[in-house]
C-alpha cells in the first residue's frame, strides 16, 4: 500500500481567491449529486434502450450510489495523505471518463459497470470538495455560510437531475444524462489544475484499501439481498444468502478497523457526540428521502403520463426549494441552533412525505407534486447544513477529508440501502400488476414508510445532536 510521512503540506503558490476555490468545489460537488439523480428521468428510456427490467433500472442507481459510498472514506483519507487538489483532479478524471463510457454503452451491463466506476470516481472527488471548502475558509460565521453553499449547490445537483435529465432526454436521448458531464468535467478540471492549490495533512498512515472493499461489498451484497426479496420472499435462500453474507462483511469491516493500524473509519471518531449523531441521522434521513426522486419521476411517467421534459420541469419548484432551504439554514442556526434547525428542517419534509403518501392516479399537480414536493425538498434543504456543520465541527486537520467523506458516506449509505428497501416495499404493494392504480399503491406506500423514518430521524436528532458545535483542537 502506498505510504506517506510527509508533514502538513501546502503550496508555496499564492493562494486563489476564496470565492474561486468555493467555486470549483461546488461544481464538482454538483456533478457529484447530479448523478444519483439525473438518470431516473431517463428510466423508462432506459428500459427501452438496453432492455433493463425493473431490477436493473434498480442498480443503475445503486451501482452507482453504492461505489459512491463505498469507496468515500478511502477517498477522503486520500484526500488527507496525498494532497486534496490531487484527488479532486483524480476523481474528477475517473468520472469523467466514465460518463464517457456509459453514454456510449451498447448493453445493460456496459452500463452498469459504467456506474460504478463513476461511483468511483465521485467517491475520490466528493470528500475533496467538502475539504478544499472547509481548509480554505476559517472556522466560524464565513465557514458556516461556505458550507451552506456547498449544501445548496450539492442538494440542486440532485433536485436538478429530473429537470437536467427531462429536457437532454426529450431534445437529444438518455446517452446525454451522461455524456452531459464530459464538456463540463473537462472545463472543471482545467479551471482546478490551474487554480486550486496543494494542501494535505501526511501523518504515517496508509490507505486501507482492504476496509475500503469490505464495506463496499458488504453494502452491494446487502443491497442485492434486500432487491431479492422482492421476488423471492424473505426467508428464501437466494435473499438470506446474500443478507446474511452482507451483514457479514460488514461485521468483518468494523472488526478490521478496529483491529488494523491505520484504519479507514477510526472508530475512536463515532465516540465524539458531533460526529456520531450528525451521521446517524444523515443516515435515517438519508434511507428515508434519497427515494423521492426516483419515485416521484416514475409516478409522473408511469400514472400521470408526463413527458421526461414535463416530468423534469413538473419538480423544478423542488430544486429551488432545497436550494432555499440549504441558504436559508445558517440564518436560522443564528437564533435556534444547529440542533433545533436540523430537526425543524426533518419536521418540514416529514409533513411533505406524509402529503406526498395521499397521492392519486388523478392527482393534480398542484396537490400531489408541487406542494408535497416543495415541502420535502425546502425542509431536507434546511436539515442537511446544520447536520453537516456538526458533523466537521472541531475536526483535526489530519482528520478532515476522513470527517468529510464520513458525512457523504453516512447521507449516501443510507440513500442506497433506503432505495433497494423503498423499492422492495414499493414492488411488494403493487404485485405483478403494472396499472397506474397498482402504481401508485406501491409507491405511496413507500412514501408512508419514509414519513414514519424521518419523524423517527427528528426525534433522535433532538435527543441526541449537541446543541452547538464542539470545538477540537
Amino acid at each position: 500500500m502506498l505510504e506517506t510521512t510527509d508533514p502538513v503540506r501546502r503550496s508555496d503558490r499564492a493562494a486563489p481567491p476564496l470565492w474561486l476555490v468555493v467555486a470549483l468545489a461546488c461544481t464538482g460537488q454538483f456533478l457529484v449529486v447530479l448523478d444519483i439523480s439525473v438518470v431516473n428521468v431517463a428510466l423508462p428510456s432506459l428500459r427501452d434502450g438496453l432492455a433493463l427490467g425493473e431490477r436493473g433500472l434498480q442498480w443503475v442507481v445503486n451501482a452507482y450510489s453504492i461505489a459512491f459510498a463505498g469507496f468515500m472514506l478511502l477517498g477522503g483519507r486520500a484526500g488527507d495523505l496525498y494532497g486534496r487538489k490531487r484527488m479532486f483532479l483524480v476523481g474528477l478524471g475517473l468520472f469523467t471518463l466514465a460518463s464517457l463510457a456509459g453514454g456510449l454503452a451498447q448493453e445493460g451491463w456496459h452500463l452498469l459497470l459504467a456506474r460504478a466506476v463513476q461511483g468511483l470516481g465521485a467517491a475520490v472527488l466528493a470528500p475533496a470538495t467538502l475539504t478544499l471548502v472547509t481548509s480554505a475558509v476559517p472556522e466560524g460565521a464565513a465557514r458556516a455560510r461556505a458550507i451552506a453553499t456547498w449544501t445548496a449547490v450539492g442538494a440542486g445537483g440532485g433536485a436538478a437531475g429530473g429537470l437536467v435529465g427531462g429536457v437532454l432526454v426529450d431534445a437529444l436521448s438518455w446517452r446525454w444524462v451522461l455524456l452531459i458531464n464530459v464538456p463540463v468535467g473537462a472545463v472543471v478540471l482545467a479551471g482546478a489544475a490551474h487554480w486550486l492549490t496543494e494542501s494535505r495533512t501526511g501523518d504515517g498512515r496508509r490507505l486501507d484499501l482492504p476496509g475500503a472493499l469490505l464495506v463496499t461489498a458488504g453494502l452491494a451484497t446487502l443491497a442485492y439481498g434486500v432487491s431479492q426479496t422482492e421476488a423471492e420472499g424473505w426467508t428464501t435462500a437466494a435473499a438470506l444468502v446474500p443478507l446474511c453474507a452482507g451483514l457479514a462483511l460488514l461485521a468483518l469491516f468494523l472488526l478490521v478497523e478496529a483491529r488494523t493500524r491505520a484504519p479507514l473509519m477510526p472508530l475512536g471518531l463515532l465516540r465524539l457526540r458531533p460526529v456520531a449523531s450528525a451521521n446517524a441521522a444523515m443516515f435515517i434521513s438519508g434511507s428515508a428521502m434519497f427515494c423521492m426522486w426516483f419515485f416521484m419521476t416514475l409516478y409522473a411517467q408511469n400514472v400521470l403520463g408526463y413527458t421526461p421534459l414535463e416530468a423534469g420541469l413538473a419538480l423544478a419548484p423542488s430544486s429551488l426549494a432545497v436550494v432555499v432551504g440549504s441558504k436559508l439554514a445558517p440564518r436560522l442556526m443564528r437564533t435556534a441552533g444547529p440542533r433545533g434547525v436540523a430537526v425543524l428542517g426533518t419536521l418540514i419534509a416529514t409533513a411533505g412525505f406524509g402529503w406526498q403518501s395521499t397521492m392519486t392516479v388523478d392527482g393534480a399537480y398542484l396537490t400531489a407534486i408541487l406542494l408535497p414536493g416543495v415541502l420535502m425538498m425546502l425542509g431536507a434543504g434546511v436539515a442537511a447544513t446544520p447536520l453537516a456543520s456538526l458533523a466537521t465541527s472541531g475536526a483535526a486537520p489530519e482528520e478532515a477529508g476522513l470527517v468529510s467523506g464520513l458525512v457523504n458516506t453516512s447521507r449516501t449509505m443510507g440513500g442506497s440501502l433506503g432505495l433497494a428497501v423503498m423499492s422492495t416495499i414499493a414492488a411488494a404493494r403493487t404485485g405483478t400488476a403494472r396499472t397506474p392504480h397498482a402504481l401508485t399503491e406501491g409507491y405511496a406506500h413507500a412514501f408512508r414508510t419514509s414519513t414514519a423514518l424521518l419523524a423517527a430521524a427528528a426525534v433522535v436528532m433532538w435527543l441526541w445532536l449537541p446543541r452547538r458545535p464542539t470545538a477540537r483542537g
